[in-house]
């Protein structure tokens, strides 16, 4: 699938879909206290979110992680300038960060190692209480008395 996107009086060239693991476990995050309507937004899209994860939290090469995603290692250092950008936009100026679209594929992975190994716990004790909380990065466990 390609997305298109306008230039200056040129034809527009296709995007290709962009691999992502996953979803992120939240997809707004906003300065503590201050009404969402009351603050800017900015949107990062869920390819900028996977090279952010892949390259700073995964600690990949840019090439690794830009074979991982399908793209060039040059397209992939763009992403991450542009992640990064608005990462420090938000931070700096107290604005809501706002992760959604973009030219992605969901590879059907958990995003990061962290959610993966909660949903594998959850997986092993569905019983447990706390299972269901998993995704959230919380495991409640119930000690015998």
């Amino acid at each position: 699938m390609f997305v298109t996107r306008i230039g200056k009086g040129r034809m527009p060239r296709p995007y290709c879909c962009r691999r992502i693991a996953g979803q992120p476990a939240a997809s707004i995050f906003k300065p503590i206290g201050v009404p969402m309507r009351t603050l800017d937004e900015i949107v990062m899209t869920l390819d900028e979110f996977e090279a952010i994860r892949l390259a700073d939290l995964d600690g990949l090469y840019q090439e690794s992680a830009a074979a991982q995603m399908g793209v060039s290692r040059p397209t992939f250092s763009r992403i991450t300038a542009s992640a990064h950008r608005k990462v420090a936009d938000a931070l700096v100026h107290g604005k809501a960060l706002r992760i959604e679209g973009g030219p992605v594929q969901v590879a059907g992975q958990r995003c990061c190692r962290m959610h993966e190994r909660q949903a594998e716990m959850a997986g092993r004790s569905h019983s447990r209480a706390g299972a269901s909380q998993a995704h959230a990065g919380i495991i409640t466990e119930r000690s015998a008395p």
